[in-house]
């Protein structure tokens, strides 16, 4: 929702379209979930990239919001946040995989 919003379109984030992809069947549903999280990531990277300094001050479309910088931190600390967990879940099996 961040990168639709970078890209001049209306914020329009909710919590209910956290979830709100197609079911994984096979490997590739799984490779083509794999592409659109790089090509998203690469987006929004590329939009971030392109930002003035100076809007990193500024209102993030409603003051509530606090400014661009302060949401552009958040995604990346809970980005880092999951990426802590993913690396935890992989530990987690590598140790049951030694074990059998």
């Amino acid at each position: 929702m961040v990168t639709k919003a970078l890209n001049k379109e209306p914020l329009n984030a909710h919590d209910k379209y956290s979830f709100d992809l197609p079911p994984i069947q096979n490997q590739e549903d799984w490779e083509k979930l794999l592409h659109k999280t790089w090509t998203d990531a690469e987006n929004f990277a590329s939009l971030i990239e392109q930002l003035p300094e100076s809007k990193l001050g500024e209102t993030f479309f409603v003051e509530k919001y606090g400014d661009y910088y302060r949401n552009l931190h958040g995604i990346i600390e809970h980005t880092h946040y999951h990426l802590g967990q993913i690396v935890l879940i992989k530990k987690i099996l590598l140790q049951e995989q030694k074990r059998t």
